[in-house]
């Protein structure tokens, strides 16, 4: 099994998580699918938005918060479009 592989299978582990505690936070009715897709996406968001002020995520603890962060904007967004 390659490095790479393993990177891909944490990330959707980690996105999973953060989407999940993201959709709870935010009393979003979401599945699983939907969640993993919230937490890896929002991670990207996150950190890209931190970067731009000079805060940077490294291990499973810092894309998790990403993540977390990155969902709950997403949501919020989605929330905001949709009414």
């Amino acid at each position: 099994m390659s490095g790479t592989g393993v990177g891909w299978i944490a990330a959707i582990i980690i996105g999973g998580i953060a989407g999940w505690i993201a959709s709870n936070i935010m009393k979003s009715d979401t599945g699983l699918l939907t969640n993993i897709i919230l937490g890896i996406v929002g991670a990207a968001i996150a950190s890209f938005l931190f970067g731009l002020i000079g805060v940077g995520f490294a291990g499973w603890l810092g894309y998790l918060i990403a993540g977390l962060v990155g969902a709950c904007i997403l949501i919020g967004v989605v929330r905001a479009v949709s009414r």
